[in-house]
Formats: structure tokens, C-alpha cells, sequence
């Protein structure tokens, strides 16, 4: 298959990935090798999510030797077939079925080439200004200020084509603008990294249309194009060092399933190597090297965004799946209070599919059936509660499982139960407030309330404790984090792993606290700042002859 021809594969829609590998990119699928390797590069670059993505395209453009170690497989528009039950095994973290230790909280991560950014819905925020201070303050993050961040803000968003969405919400989002703005609560649009979007509502999926400007048809494309070499069904499993440097990392290859090693391996050599496989997996890998971690910072801080969810049943048809999936938001909750006080909540309207709302719903048999009949009717609304700026929100914190796994535990305290009840209590009345005729606090003990009436006293008797109430995260944030003092952070604030001078992370975990919002615009700007400084260092200290 020519080139010309490659492109056109998936029903005339231009396939990037297609086209490339026809042209010769250097990719390599480890489950087809026969025997162990070796690979030599200036940077080997472990993850090609938002973190990895955006370093592997700076460095490679700089004219370094860059290798990308992926642990998924390298899918394209062709494979995305708009089908849940395709789409979670092969795009994501355990099936998308990645939980906390105690499995009160479900996890959903990207596990393919461009990670999450493959998965995601597309809602691009900048870092909030209060989050940015903050960070100054407390882990005397001074350079990071809004000032200092605009210039790769801004820089990331002509990249990735962010910017405002002008058709009309889908019903699923008006339903929360109209009944916010019917309280006078403020709400405001959603910014979107899309380019040619078909308005389909299956990003969840892998973008079809390729309208999604994910690390898969941005910056892994552009690095592959500058000489860059990719490994997928690649798992990362340790790093060797020789004095403060990383000599080696040791990558396990892994059967045409993507899970279990074919018992090849793989041993990379580079001058520097970068971490960015998100904040569950980057701290076990350093974990499982033993990389040095004298204030036992390692892994801990780790946040969630810990995000609950109301349904709303509504006389006229919902179709929560169809149109953009997220385009309005409310940071009301966030704003009306100290950044440091009772927990903050932003609001957003979520994507209803058969599969992610079935698994996520309360209920039994017939309970939960007859919701299910009720799918094209139901509204739902969540509430992402903003973790790690006061001492009873101080996260979880990653450890290493069986056979070296990464296991996250986040113990959910009573300062988070308050914020869940008030946001369960403030989805609903905005829910009551746009004409629902009932609502259900995702919640075992809930029912259907028919009034607000009646929500508001159901909602603040409701006992509140792991596994009653459904909580889950799509953004995994921290235990890498970023300071000079060694004492608060892994890492300094260029990035740079404390004690390892060959060693940086360029992800999600960096970040001290959470952030408040949907977390890839805030990871592109920061790999962005980060990579560049590094391909400045790098540049002016060339390999040995």
C-alpha cells in the first residue's frame, strides 16, 4: 500500500498513521520480536500521553536521537469503531476498569499511543490562576506563575488547535446551563482541542474522524517524521543506575494481547531519560528501579479530582451520547470559597454510552433495568472536587502490588464526604431547576427524588463511605511533585529527578495538588516548558565522539 493509498484507508478519512508507516516511520511492535534487544538514543521517552507526547516532538525537532517507550499498541481512526465494548479493553488502563486499592474508586487512564489524550473529551483548561499562586507559595514554584505560564499556554493551544466550540451544546449540556443560569449560577463554555469535528459525542472511543488533536495525530506523528523511534506493547519495568546517573532501563515485551510479557526483553541505553507514564504508573517505575527517595516523597500526594455523579430523568429525550461531549461547566463551587477551605467542586455534564453509565449506575435487577430503559431520557451532571490544598484532602498514595504492579490507595476522609454531600445536593437542584421530573444521586442507598424538596432531605441523610457512594476519576495527578526544596517535591522545578542527574518526568504527577480542572492543556504547557529546556541542555552538551 502506497502512501496516497494508506491515507485514504478508513473510508476516505485521511489516516495519519496509516500514511506514516507506509513512509517508513521507524515503529516496532515488541510482541512480534524473536529474541532480546538493545537500542541506544540521546532521550528515551517512557509514555505517549500528553506528558510524553509533547516531549518526544520538542526533543526529536531539536534534533535528538528519541526513542518512545508505549506499554499499549499503536491504533489509528481505522481501529475506532465507536463501540464500547472494543474500545475499553484496547484503549484503556485494565478495561477501563482501573480501581483503588480498596476498589471504592474507579479509574479510567488511556493505555495506547497517545494515552489518554487518544480517549479523552476533549475540555481544555489552563492551570487556574489560584492553583498557579498557590504553588508558589507553598512549594516556592515562583516561575510558575499565570504570567510565566501564558507564553506555553498559549503555545500548546495553537499546536493542538484548542479554542472555543461555537455550535450549540447537545441537550445533555444545555440541561446544566439552563438550570444553573434559572439559580443565577454563573456557567461558561468549554474550550476544545479539535479540528474538523464531526460533532459524533464518541470521543471516549478514539476520535473516528481524526478531528481530535491527540498526541496519536499531532506530536507522536511529528516525532516519528523527525527520526524518532516508537515501541509499543513495550512495558517499562526498571531502572539501572551507576552512580547519580541511570545507566539502562530494562523494557519487558509483551504478547499480541498487550498483557503478558512474551519473555523478551529490551535494554535502552540513552544521555537522558524521561519519565511521563502518569501519576500511577511513573512513581512504580521509579519504585521498582529503587530511585532515590530520602524524604519518602515518592508516589505520595497522588490526586483525583475524586468526581461523583447525579442522573436526572427528563420527559423530553436527552441522547446524552450524541453531540461534543462536554461544552459547559460551572466553577461556582470553586470560586464562592477559599482555595483552602471546605472542599471545591466544578461541574460538568459527562457523556452518557450504555456500557459507562450501566457500570457506573446504582442498583439491582429490575432497579437498575429500569433505569437502563430510561437511557435516551437521562441527564447526568458530575462534580470534579478539587483535592490537596487542605490538610484533610492530602490525596492518596502509590505502592507496588503484586509483581511490582502500581496499586493507588486514597483513603476518602470526612473533609471530601462533606464536599461530596454538598455536591450531590447542588447537581440536583440545578437538575430540579432545568424541568427533571427525578433525580438519582449515584449512590447505593439513594432513590429516585421526584422534588428538590425531597432530594435535599434524602441527600443530606444519605451515609457517606467507600463503596456506597460511586466515585470516580478520569484525571490522576501528583506523586512526582515539583520543587526545588527537596524536602516538598521528587523533582525540581525544570523537571529534573532530585539525586539522578540523567533523570527527568514530564507528566500529570509533577503537579503538587490537583488542579481544579481537566488536566491536559495544564500537562501539554508544562512538558512544553519542560522539554524545551532540556533540549537546550542536551543541545549544549553534545554525546560523546
Amino acid at each position: 500500500m502506497n502512501s496516497s493509498s494508506a491515507a485514504q484507508a478508513a473510508g476516505g478519512i485521511p489516516d495519519p498513521i496509516e500514511a506514516g508507516l507506509a513512509a517508513g516511520w521507524r515503529v516496532l511492535d515488541a510482541s512480534t520480536l524473536e529474541g532480546d534487544r538493545v537500542f541506544e538514543a540521546d532521550v528515551v521517552v517512557i509514555g505517549s500521553g500528553a506528558g510524553g507526547g509533547v516531549t518526544a516532538e520538542i526533543l526529536s525537532a531539536a534534533g535528538l536521537k528519541v526513542i518512545i517507550v508505549e506499554e499499549g499498541a499503536l491504533k489509528s481512526s481505522r481501529h475506532f469503531k465507536m463501540r464500547e465494548a472494543d474500545a475499553y479493553p484496547a484503549l484503556y488502563q485494565e478495561s477501563a476498569a482501573r480501581k483503588t486499592k480498596d476498589k471504592a474508586i474507579n479509574i479510567l487512564q488511556g493505555r495506547t499511543v497517545g494515552g489518554s489524550t487518544t480517549v479523552n473529551w476533549t475540555s481544555s483548561f489552563r492551570t487556574p490562576e489560584g492553583t498557579l499562586a498557590y504553588w508558589g507559595k507553598h512549594f516556592g514554584l515562583k516561575g510558575y506563575s499565570a504570567e510565566a505560564m501564558a507564553p506555553w499556554f498559549e503555545m500548546m493551544e495553537r499546536r493542538l488547535s484548542v479554542g472555543a466550540w461555537t455550535a450549540p451544546p447537545n441537550e445533555n449540556n444545555d440541561l446544566l446551563r439552563r438550570g444553573a443560569e434559572r439559580l443565577n449560577i454563573p456557567v461558561a463554555a468549554i474550550r476544545r482541542n479539535v479540528k474538523g469535528c464531526w460533532n459524533l459525542g464518541y470521543c471516549g472511543m478514539g476520535c473516528p474522524t481524526n478531528a481530535k488533536q491527540s498526541m496519536l495525530v499531532t506530536t507522536i506523528p511529528a516525532a516519528l517524521a523527525h527520526g524518532a523511534t516508537l515501541l509499543t506493547r513495550t512495558r517499562a519495568e526498571r531502572f539501572f543506575f551507576k552512580g547519580d546517573k541511570v545507566e539502562r532501563l530494562l523494557c519487558m515485551a509483551l504478547d499480541a494481547g498487550g498483557l503478558a510479557p512474551s519473555g523478551r526483553r529490551l535494554t535502552l541505553r540513552a544521555r537522558h531519560f524521561v519519565v511521563a507514564g502518569g501519576a500511577i504508573n511513573s512513581p512504580a517505575l521509579l519504585m521498582r528501579s529503587l530511585a532515590p527517595d530520602p524524604h519518602g516523597l515518592l508516589g505520595k500526594r497522588t490526586f483525583l479530582h475524586p468526581t461523583v455523579i447525579s442522573a436526572g430523568l427528563f420527559e423530553q429525550r436527552v441522547d446524552g451520547y450524541a453531540g461534543a461531549p462536554q461544552t459547559i461547566y460551572s466553577d461556582h463551587f470553586l470560586q464562592t470559597q477559599a482555595i483552602d477551605g471546605p472542599i471545591g467542586y466544578k461541574l460538568e455534564a459527562p457523556p452518557l454510552h450504555p456500557l459507562l453509565l450501566s457500570t457506573t449506575m446504582a442498583g439491582f435487577g429490575n432497579e437498575h433495568a429500569a433505569m437502563m430503559r430510561q437511557f435516551a431520557h437521562t441527564h447526568a451532571l458530575l462534580a470534579l472536587l478539587r483535592d490537596g490544598f487542605h490538610a484533610e484532602a492530602p490525596g492518596g498514595s502509590v505502592a507496588l502490588g503484586a509483581g511490582g504492579a502500581a496499586v493507588l490507595d486514597y483513603p476518602i476522609s470526612g473533609f471530601i464526604w462533606d464536599g461530596v454531600r454538598r455536591a450531590l445536593l447542588s447537581m440536583a437542584e440545578i437538575q430540579f431547576a432545568a424541568g427533571a421530573q427525578s433525580v438519582y444521586p449515584v449512590h447505593e442507598m439513594a432513590r429516585g427524588y421526584t422534588t428538590w424538596a425531597e432530594a435535599r432531605k434524602g441527600i443530606a441523610a444519605l451515609p457517606y463511605k467507600a463503596l456506597l457512594t460511586r466515585v470516580v476519576s478520569a484525571h490522576v495527578m501528583g506523586g512526582c511533585a515539583l520543587s526545588d526544596d527537596t524536602r516538598l517535591g521528587v523533582t525540581g522545578a525544570d523537571g529534573r529527578y532530585h539525586g539522578v542527574a540523567n533523570l527527568s518526568v514530564h507528566d500529570g504527577s509533577l503537579f503538587p495538588t490537583s488542579i481544579g480542572a481537566n488536566p491536559q492543556l495544564s500537562i501539554y504547557a508544562v512538558a512544553a516548558r519542560l522539554a524545551s529546556g532540556l533540549a537546550q541542555a542536551l543541545a549544549a552538551r553534545p554525546a560523546p565522539a
